[in-house]
């Protein structure tokens, strides 16, 4: 826009024509972020009428006046024309003018005022004109102001919100900074008691987060340094506020009534003193101002919230902790001092300066919301709540003393990192208080040796991988000796056949074939070279001995092993499809599990009667094959040899592996790997925790305490038929 149109448009703002005016203002507003058009503007005198028509103009042309003097202070003009008269009218027009487009202009202008000290030109400004406290006057007038300004946060216009939001912003930024310190907790409370957190929340976990990001950042990261001046507010007595708060939290604890004369009668008027008056309220000494030192002010604050908000919770746990040992009372003081720490280290507290330049720079992307936005540290007091909650419950649980403190601590960080660390942005704050309070242990249990592991992985990672290694290859060893001891103490198979679909019509002699027997014991023998079975028309009480099974089989004849277990065990057995392979001619579901070993015999020979009905209907969906003889299988064809039925996943998985690893293969089943892992990690974690029998501290009647362990029980009587217990699995 050339010099002459910058007069034009000056004149017009002068109009007496109301049209004339408006026209110069919408036009004004689109052009006057340039900077050289803005100093243009001025030079020609148009800051005096656009000043006017902000204190007198209404409608649309006013709304046009302040977005174009809040866009001239954006690039720092115009800063001799803020007065007290303008201030005054803004602050008028966000308390009492329902326009959107209004009161957008006129939260910006207040925004502007409030943050210019924090500019670089600030030092060369009236310091009384800017800043918060160039408002007060006016919202001494207008005190419904704060009031007015929280409430824009609900507007459906998100740039009224951010507008609203941003002001918000720049009045918390100036009290934390130029108020003192008894001042800015005044204000800061004010605005929680109007809401601005629940407000903030709700914008934090909506979908209109893309507009508000920036405002919202700002607020999140004010947060932190809230939380952090009240962390570094040290605790002094001798300051009313912090000596009424003590006091506070043991009047709530409902404490005995000291007996008004001493028990002499006559001359003893003094009160008794409890010895254990902190103590008791689960500090460390008697001295609880020095026990806040950690956590500072905002200990106390926590501390005191949680007493005043659950009164009656806090004086019947007291109570039923004075009827236990002192050493087995929970410490609720120094729970809920460990529990603001926690959470203090969570939400990283003393990084949010650092952190504030690349946060902004992570808003480009979308992507980043998640892991930028944290809505759940504006819920500080119930996460705080929720938090030490779950310390009672662990207290309990565990049976913890005194000296476990730390231990449940620990434990208390791990819960709180996995619950809070991993909620979502969009999930509330009543689910993550559900999923803290319905936590299981054991899975908590678990998180905590996997930490427990990563921390050594840390610092002798090249050490555990060759200790992991090694365990690794014993507990394989371990589980091949387990399973084919499986098969040595043998096992009752079912011998009904599963006719397939597509087999044609069933012969007589496959009618004969499954009606001979109902059932086949199989059993290996004590050299492992031979697998002895045969079958039964019904199942005996008692096993059969060797001289009762006819058949058996060569070991060194098998060329391979086949089973369909992928396809009938259930998801939940924790056995994976992908350890077996599919041939082509299978069915896709088959109803009964079958284990077929085959082996190699002269094509001019037939297969072993015991295997001539079962070679049709096995349906090979594994197969892993090794070769026993050196003979050249060219002359020789693979038959099966024999077929077993298990009744259930678990024996398949027993004689699948048992007769892979007899014969020198690995084991495919994931129930034997599920196991194999079992051992290493128990062989693991007793590594790392050093655990030697004359080391172990048994209580009495568990072991001796004399340095050789606990005494091991007879093994007279037992013999070789015995299995391994794995934890119940």
């Amino acid at each position: 826009m050339d010099e002459m149109d910058v007069v034009e448009l000056v004149r017009r703002l002068g109009s007496d024509e109301d049209a004339s005016r408006k026209k110069a203002a919408f036009k004004l507003q689109s052009n006057i972020s340039d900077l050289s058009f803005a100093d243009d503007f001025i030079s020609h005198g148009g800051l005096p009428k656009l000043r006017y028509l902000i204190l007198q103009a209404t409608g649309n042309t006013l709304a046009y006046s302040l977005a174009s003097f809040a866009r001239l202070l954006e690039v720092d003009r115009g800063w001799d024309y803020v007065n007290q008269d303008v201030v005054e009218r803004v602050v008028e027009l966000v308390v009492t003018h329902p326009l959107v487009n209004i009161l957008r202009g006129a939260m910006a202008i207040l925004g502007a005022i409030v943050a210019h000290q924090y500019s670089p030109s600030a030092s060369s400004s009236r310091s009384g004109s800017f800043g918060f406290r160039a408002l007060k006057p006016a919202i001494a007038i207008y005190p419904q102001f704060l009031e007015m300004l929280v409430s824009r946060l609900s507007s459906a216009d998100h740039a009224l919100c951010a507008n609203a939001l941003q002001l918000i912003n720049a009045l918390m930024r100036d009290a934390t900074t130029n108020d003192g310190e008894a001042e800015w907790p005044r204000f800061i409370k004010k605005l929680q008691e109007l809401g601005v957190i629940k407000a903030v929340y709700t914008l934090m976990q909506s979908t209109a987060l893309q507009d508000l990001a920036h405002p919202l950042l700002e607020f999140q990261a004010l947060t932190k340094v809230l939380l952090r001046k009240w962390r570094d507010v040290v605790v002094d007595l001798h300051k009313p506020e912090h000596r009424r708060a003590l006091k506070g939290i043991h009047v709530a604890s409902n404490p005995e009534k000291p007996s008004d004369l001493a028990e002499d009668g006559d001359d003893g008027q003094e009160k008794k003193h409890n010895p254990e008056k902190w103590r008791r309220l689960g500090f460390e000494t008697e001295s609880p101002s020095l026990e806040f030192e950690e956590t500072g002010y905002l200990g106390m604050m926590d501390l005191t919230d949680y007493v005043r908000k659950h009164k009656d919770a806090f004086q019947k746990l007291l109570l039923e902790q004075s009827t236990l040992p002192p050493r087995a009372r929970c410490p609720i003081a120094r729970a809920s001092l460990a529990v603001t720490a926690i959470l203090y280290d969570h939400f990283e507290v003393d990084k949010s300066a650092l952190d504030d330049t690349r946060s902004y720079l992570a808003l480009e992307t979308r992507s980043n919301y998640d892991k930028i936005f944290k809505p759940l540290i504006l819920q500080w007091s119930r996460l705080h709540l929720a938090g030490l909650q779950a310390f009672l419950r662990l207290w309990k649980a565990t049976g913890a003393e005194q000296e476990d403190f730390l231990k449940l601590v620990d434990l208390l960080r791990i819960l709180l990192e996995a619950v809070v660390g991993g909620a979502k942005r969009e999930r509330t704050v009543q689910e993550v208080e559900d999923e803290i309070h319905e936590f299981d242990y054991e899975r908590l249990r678990q998180l905590q040796m996997e930490l427990f592991e990563l921390s050594y992985e840390d610092t002798w990672g090249h050490h555990l991988r060759q200790v992991r290694d090694e365990l690794s290859h014993e507990a394989l060893q371990f589980m091949k000796e387990q399973r084919i001891r499986c098969l040595l103490h043998g096992a009752w198979f079912s011998n009904s056949l599963a006719y397939k679909a597509d087999a044609g019509h069933v012969t007589q002699q496959d009618l004969k074939l499954s009606s001979t027997s109902s059932f086949r014991y199989a059993k290996l023998s004590h050299n492992r070279r031979f697998l002895h079975y045969a079958d039964f028309d019904v199942k005996g009480d008692q096993d059969p001995g060797f001289e009762s099974l006819q058949e058996k089989l060569d070991l060194s004849l098998v060329s391979s092993v086949a089973s369909n277990i992928s396809t009938t065990t259930p998801p939940s057995t924790g056995c994976s499809s992908s350890t077996l392979k599919h041939l082509p001619h299978q069915q896709p579901q088959t109803s009964t599990t079958t284990i077929t070993i085959h082996g190699y015999a002269l094509s001019t020979s037939s297969p072993p009667p015991s295997s001539r009905g079962n070679a049709k209907h096995s349906h090979t969906h594994s197969k892993s094959t090794f070769h026993s003889h050196d003979i050249s299988n060219s002359h020789r064809k693979e038959i099966p040899l024999l077929v077993l039925y298990p009744a259930t996943h678990s024996q398949a998985s027993e004689w699948l592996d048992g007769l892979l690893m007899l014969l020198g293969q690995q084991p495919i089943t994931s129930e034997t790997k599920k196991l194999t892992a079992l051992v290493s990690e128990y062989g693991l974690k007793i590594r790392l925790l050093n655990v030697r029998f004359d080391e172990v501290g048994v209580g009495e009647g568990e072991g001796r305490g004399d340095g050789r362990g606990p005494e091991v029980p007879s093994r007279e009587g037992l013999d070789e038929n015995y299995y391994y217990d794995m934890g119940g699995t």
